[in-house]
């Protein structure tokens, strides 16, 4: 009879400069970089040049990077960040919210399409699909981080996590499943529906309504009128969903009048190369991702620090006193 695996894997990769590069950050870049590839080559097919990709790939890195940040702080750890201000833009040390990267992901988009005028549902029924596998290598960063944990359980997956008491489920490795699942699901979507914001409408409803059921196995350290915060934004978000689903039946049906796709102007060099700028950023911003660790900006110095002296104090990793968090 085999016992629960004991989560025992070092988060980190290596060390560049002072900084720490871990496997969760590694997850952020790969995503990162796949959402670019897939774009260079659906590029045609949604109409834009290869500077416009460039464009593109830098608005969604940069809203993944803000938005992920903001819930973090604004949802999840306000009583930690509105004692210690001066941490929110330290993304070295953790706290990253997956409800933020969708947000910023939408907000990148919409920036991107107002100022390039392009249609927005075009680029979103594109770009979900990236932004799936982004979620599932992310959510497997987090498990090998070791922060993230379900709630105490007897069955034989369980997992004996470094940081919490007793056999826990591996909730954040049936989310970067289902995530990875829903790839092969959108990419059937975009293939036998046109209608557009078709994709993106089943990826917001199907992302939010099978996490929530996931979720219940999830130990959320902190809640919102006696929900999991997470929890409540999934609830949310799957709401939010329906809408955009009746509304994408609607548009098929024919009684929502759908935004003819703008086509590229006549005689546009459709693949420009990108400026010197375009490429530095993109590569900055992938190896940027890199620092990134998991959840709990508090708890990264104290937790990693018995492994890595580096980690316990120095100038990018300060000691930190932590308020006490709701449960």
């Amino acid at each position: 009879m085999f016992g629960p695996y004991v989560h025992n894997i070092d988060p980190i990769l290596g060390k560049v400069c002072g900084l720490y590069l871990w496997w969760y950050g590694l997850g952020f870049t790969l995503g990162f970089l796949h959402l670019h590839l897939f774009l260079k080559g659906q590029r045609h097919r949604l109409g834009l040049t290869l500077c416009e990709v460039y464009n593109l790939s830098l608005f969604i890195m940069v809203g993944v990077l803000v938005g992920a940040r903001f819930v973090e702080v604004v949802f999840d750890g306000w009583p930690f960040y509105s004692q210690h201000p001066w941490l929110i833009p330290a993304y070295w040390l953790g706290g990253m919210a997956s409800h933020g990267v969708m947000l910023g992901a939408a907000g990148g988009a919409c920036a991107f399409a107002l100022i390039s005028k392009k249609p927005f549902l075009a680029l979103a029924d594109a770009l979900v699909i990236p932004g799936a596998v982004l979620l599932g290598t992310g959510r497997i960063g987090n498990f090998i981080d070791g922060q993230i944990v379900g709630s105490v359980t007897d069955v034989p997956w369980g997992v004996v996590f470094p940081y919490a008491e007793g056999i826990r489920h591996p909730v954040v490795l049936y989310d970067g499943v289902k995530n990875l699942m829903l790839v092969p699901f959108l990419l059937w979507v975009r293939r036998t529906n046109l209608t557009p914001g078709a994709t993106t409408a089943r990826f917001v409803f199907w992302y939010a309504f099978l996490r929530i059921f996931i979720d219940l196995f999830r130990d959320y350290p902190t809640h919102r009128i006696d929900i999991g915060t997470g929890q409540m934004l999934n609830i949310f978000m799957a709401l939010l969903g329906v809408v955009f689903l009746i509304r994408s039946r609607l548009r098929r049906l024919g009684y929502l009048e759908t935004k003819t796709p703008i086509a590229p102007r006549p005689g546009a060099r459709p693949d420009r190369k990108p400026l010197v700028f375009q490429r530095v950023a993109l590569a900055c911003l992938l190896l940027f991702s890199l620092t990134l660790p998991s959840n709990q900006t508090q708890d990264v110095p104290a937790r990693y620090g018995k492994r890595h002296s580096g980690l316990e104090h120095s100038w990018f990793y300060p000691e930190i006193e932590t308020p006490a968090r709701g449960r």
